[in-house]
């Protein structure tokens, strides 16, 4: 069969690419700064080794939109459209999608997947009658059940589906377990160069070096009230053997890639494991840069030292807040302690960039509690952070207690997302919290320059190697605007050649 793999992405903010990286490159590819795909390029081989010919998409490639796609559809007529997306976010355009598709042709089955999708399956199906199937969970073993049995599609574990007018839910088959059966991603076939920058929600490129990411691990058995980790993975963490990872990792390192960045929910899970793989990377003189994130309270912490000298580059750690009483709140069974000792421990070890993910406007959060997180912050031996304010989605602690309180109606709102400080009484209201954060930056801004000033400057420094001045101070000023920045930073064209092979320059040339 002909498949289509498409990832569809929440907006246009991977479509506003600057001139310069409109440019074809020597290689036909293009440069995206974005995370990549890894669910599709997983499946893509699977796919294969099933006899399948696969096709991916990605829409932050300009000529992958919507229209690119049901173009191709329409000249190649596949048997089956797989489409991908990630949360709450990206369904609407999921679903316009869905309808193009079903336009051009209306016979052919969509089957989605994705965290939304696994948590929603039976709400989607209800409300947009365009998608005929959805896939809850992993789909290495799940996607190819069903397209041997698109006929008889009752027979498929975790899957979701239509008879008539009536919705079909599956048994869920176990979870995966054996993850070293599988091929590694797919990282050639999609004609994107994705651009190494922080994760999540700091927009600034860290290296024009080729990178990727990769997945050793699944799942996360903490119970944060704010992840949906937990469900998707029905509580279970479930890793890939050394010596696999380590072959992807060589394979990567043999084809010119220089960065990795884990996608690993909870990387430093397993003290023999992550001591096997430092050790191999050493062993097997390894040039990849690669960074990671995981928890503080780790056992794993003491592997800093060995991960550092395997050539880890940052680490990125759910810091979330600055007093014990919010932490305890959130349920992140950590204390400051941990956090600090983790952080030190990081930047003792020569972890480059140590990264902290914080949360603002928290149930029970005050003023002065947010003004503290801005002081833990400074103290502690972060390069970088993001403040961002708490969000409930469906699927996690928060969404059901907030249900079992009457302020969400799961059957009208399950599609949605929310700011906590928008509607819940015990959080301190949004404009409030936005207020104090702006406070907090300032402090904290001013801090690290005075301070800090020489780390503060090599950090910029670093920035600048890859960024223009204008797009570091629309990054800075982004706490304090009304909307945060959500464009790309800009590249010039220096800066792409500096991203090049010398015989890609060549031909560029």
């Amino acid at each position: 069969m002909r498949i289509f793999l498409v990832y569809v992405r929440d907006d246009d903010y991977f479509r506003l690419l600057p001139p310069g990286l409109k440019r074809p490159r020597s290689d036909g590819r293009i440069e995206v700064m974005a995370f990549p795909p890894l669910g599709i390029q997983t499946l893509a081989p699977v796919l294969r080794e099933a006899g399948h010919d696969v096709q991916m998409f990605d829409t932050c490639h300009p000529d992958m939109t919507e229209a690119h796609i049901v173009e191709a559809a329409r000249q190649q007529c596949p048997d089956v459209f797989a489409l991908s997306f990630l949360s709450t976010t990206s369904y609407l355009v999921l679903k316009r999608m869905a309808a193009a598709l079903k336009g051009v042709a209306p016979r052919t089955p969509v089957i989605v997947g994705g965290p939304f999708a696994t948590i929603n399956a039976v709400k989607i199906l209800e409300d947009c009658p365009l998608i005929d199937a959805v896939g809850a969970g992993e789909g290495e073993e799940l996607l190819p059940d069903y397209l041997e049995h698109l006929h008889d599609p009752g027979v498929v574990g975790s899957l979701s589906w239509r008879r008539g007018r009536e919705v079909v839910e599956n048994p869920r088959r176990p979870v995966l377990r054996d993850l070293d059966r599988f091929p590694y991603p797919d990282r050639k076939t999609l004609p994107i160069e994705y651009i190494e920058s922080m994760p999540l929600d700091v927009p600034a490129v860290l290296s024009l070096d080729r990178w990727c990411t990769v997945q050793t691990s699944r799942g996360c058995p903490y119970k944060c009230i704010y992840c949906d980790i937990p469900l998707l993975a029905e509580g279970m963490w479930r890793d890939r053997s050394p010596e696999h990872v380590l072959g992807e990792l060589q394979q990567l390192d043999d084809e010119g890639y220089r960065s990795v960045y884990l996608t690993d929910d909870h990387f430093l899970l397993k003290r023999k494991r992550i001591e096997k793989i430092c050790h191999g990377m050493i062993d097997r003189g390894l040039t990849l840069r690669w960074g990671c994130e995981g928890r503080v309270d780790a056992v794993a912490v003491d592997q800093f030292p060995l991960m550092g000298r395997a050539n880890c580059r940052m680490l990125a750690f759910g810091i979330e807040a600055g007093t014990q009483h919010v932490l305890d709140r959130l349920n992140k069974m950590q204390t400051l302690e941990q956090i600090e000792h983790a952080i030190t421990l990081a930047k003792e070890s020569g972890i480059d960039t140590a990264h902290g993910f914080f949360l603002v406007g928290s149930p029970g959060e005050t003023e002065a509690d947010i003004m503290q997180s801005f002081k833990f912050a400074a103290r502690l031996k972060i390069d970088t952070f993001g403040f961002n304010r708490l969000c409930c989605y469906r699927g996690t602690p928060l969404w059901k207690e907030y249900e079992a309180r009457g302020i969400i109606d799961d059957d009208r709102d399950w599609h949605k997302w929310f700011k906590c400080s928008d509607i819940d009484p015990t959080v301190l209201p949004s404009a409030v919290v936005n207020g104090a954060r702006k406070k907090g930056y300032v402090w904290l801004f001013l801090h690290r320059i005075f301070l800090r000033p020489v780390a503060t400057l090599l950090l910029l420094r670093r920035f600048g190697k890859y960024m223009k001045w204008s797009d570091i101070g629309k990054l800075l000023w982004s706490p304090f605007r009304k909307h945060t920045f959500t464009r790309p930073p800009t590249l010039t064209a220096k800066m792409i050649d500096a991203g090049l092979s010398e015989p890609q320059r060549a031909k560029a040339a």
